[in-house]
This record gives C-alpha cells, sequence and structure tokens, in this order.
C-alpha cells in the first residue's frame, strides 16, 4: 500500500510517499480502505517538531480518516463493506495518511450517510474536539451564551454549528473576510478579532472555547461561574488556578476517540444541523502543498486529502 512517512523533523518536504505492507487487523480491529483523510494543524506542528508529540521519526502523521471496512478481526463491531469515519489512536500514531489503516473498531463509527467520504473525513478531530469541550466538558445547555475563537476555522466552524444544534446563542470572533461564512453557519454575532478587542466587546457569556492560547483574556468575558474550555492551555496550573479563584470553572481539552460522540455528530449532519466545510482537496502524492496551505492560517474549515 502508499503511505506517507517522514524520517526527519522539518518543513512539508520531509513527508514521504512510500511503499508499505499494509496492516492486518488484529482482535476487535477493523482494516479500514480509507478513501479520504484531513489535514489538521496539528499534523503539521507534529511534523515540524513543535510538538513532539510522537516522539523522534521515523513515523507518520495524520488521525482523521473516512473508508469502508476491507477486513475485520474477531470480536469487531462492523462487517466487510461497512462506511467508517473516526480519529484513531490519538495521540498515538495513527498513520492516517495511507491506503489501508487497522484501528480499534470502538474508535471508529459509521460513516454520515448523508455527506461523502471528503466531508466525512474532515469531522472527527475537529467536530471531536469541539464536542468535547462544548458538550462533556462545559454542559452548554438551550440559552446559554459562548464565545468561539477561530469561528472560521477546522475547530471552530463546526463548534459554531454544535452549539447552535445545543439552542445556545454564538458569538463567533473571525475576520471580517470570513463573516459571511461564520453568519451562514449560524453565528448569531459575529466580532472582527483584528479590529475590535473581544474583552471590550464581550461580556458575561456563559462559555468561552478557545482555541487561540488566550485563556487569560478570556475570563474577562466570562459571567461569575461561566466555563473557559481551553484546547492549547489545558495543562496550564496557573490559568486553571487564576479561572478558579475568579469563581469560573475551567475545563481543558484533550480530543480522544470517542465513537459515542461520533455517533451522535453523524445524527446531527444526517439531519442537516451540521455541514463541514472543505476548503481544498488534495491527492496523496500532494501532502506537502496540503501542509503549506494548512500552516498558512488562511483556510475556512478543512483541507482533505483523497487517496
Amino acid at each position: 500500500m502508499r503511505a506517507v512517512v517522514q524520517n526527519s523533523f522539518g518543513g512539508p518536504e520531509v513527508l514521504e510517499l512510500v511503499e508499505r505492507e499494509r496492516p492486518q487487523p488484529l482482535s476487535g480491529e477493523v482494516l479500514i480502505r480509507v478513501h479520504a483523510s484531513a489535514v489538521n494543524p496539528v499534523d503539521a506542528a507534529v511534523r515540524s517538531g513543535a510538538f513532539p508529540l510522537l516522539g523522534e521519526p521515523p513515523f507518520g502523521v495524520g488521525w482523521d480518516v473516512s473508508g469502508v471496512v476491507e477486513s475485520a478481526g474477531p470480536g469487531a463491531r462492523f462487517a466487510i463493506g461497512d462506511e467508517v469515519y473516526g480519529m484513531p489512536f490519538f495521540p498515538r500514531a495513527a498513520h492516517g495518511y495511507a491506503e489501508y489503516v487497522a484501528v480499534p473498531s470502538r474508535q471508529v463509527a459509521r460513516k454520515p450517510a448523508s455527506i461523502d467520504h471528503v466531508h466525512a473525513a474532515a469531522l472527527p478531530l475537529a467536530a471531536l474536539t469541539a464536542w468535547q469541550g462544548l458538550v462533556d466538558a462545559a454542559r452548554l445547555a438551550r440559552g446559554q451564551r459562548v464565545l468561539i475563537h477561530r469561528a472560521a476555522g477546522g475547530v471552530g466552524h463546526l463548534a459554531v454549528q454544535i452549539a447552535k444544534a445545543r439552542g445556545a446563542r454564538v458569538i463567533a470572533l473571525a475576520s471580517a473576510a470570513k463573516h459571511d461564512f461564520v453568519r451562514g453557519l449560524g453565528a448569531d454575532e459575529v466580532i472582527d478579532h483584528r479590529t475590535t478587542d473581544f474583552t471590550d466587546a464581550v461580556r458575561d457569556v456563559d462559555v468561552v472555547l478557545d482555541s487561540t492560547a488566550q485563556g487569560a483574556r478570556s475570563l474577562r468575558a466570562l459571567r461569575p461561574g461561566g466555563v473557559l474550555v481551553s484546547i492549547l492551555e489545558h495543562g496550564d496550573a496557573e490559568l486553571i488556578a487564576r479561572t478558579e479563584a475568579a469563581g469560573m470553572r475551567f475545563a481543558g481539552v484533550s480530543v480522544e476517540p470517542d465513537y459515542a460522540s461520533l455517533e451522535a455528530i453523524a445524527e446531527l449532519v444526517d439531519a442537516g444541523r451540521i455541514r463541514p466545510h472543505v476548503s481544498e482537496t488534495f491527492p496523496l502524492e500532494e501532502v506537502g502543498k496540503a501542509h503549506e496551505l494548512i500552516e498558512s492560517g488562511r483556510t475556512q474549515g478543512k483541507i482533505v486529502l483523497t487517496i
């Protein structure tokens, strides 16, 4: 099979498309013929060595996959031909940029029936991050107000839709060029973070979803008893103490595989409540171009590799 690996840290040029042995599923695992794999900012950070999550190379990056079950080990919960999607193994290596991956069957779920593999692959890591932050950690409820940083990005654009599906009022931060896009997702109010200091414009929200490492500043937008959900600063002891001292609750999110949440997300997709936005697709052999684009920070929604 074809797979992308790297033998050193560095720029997109270190990503190599090679031939490898096809993995075999163990008990409880399925072998997925991958049709699409999404590219996330964490992929580029791991590749470059800025976030040495997987230790020293060689390794293969990529976690989001959508495809068809090719074979199944004893006790696996899917059958040959089932369409599935997921984010297996994170934060350990999943080797998702490959034609085949073998994964525990309880780390993937049935693909939403209403979308193709490209759009299904765009969901898992970003949607699970938003879901585990807003639904599981913050317990976002109908009528609450939530502030979402980077609302046009991979996590943000799905967080806006998940929050609206929960009946919340959404205040979104995005650059002016992306306001129409974010409003189209359902945001009730959109603020240009480049021209307006959100700490002056937003007060007394119930929840902040912070994906920008601005947790200390985000506290100023929260009401007493509100919840700060932090994606990048989830282990910051000083921020946790500061949040609690201010009479607010801190919820750090380090995304993990979760088939039950993937099933709930798929239901919302098939009900028309969530629609993943794919801004660009690249064939597997152009993975370097995909990484260049994700590192530019200019994308809306997700970038996906077709395999």
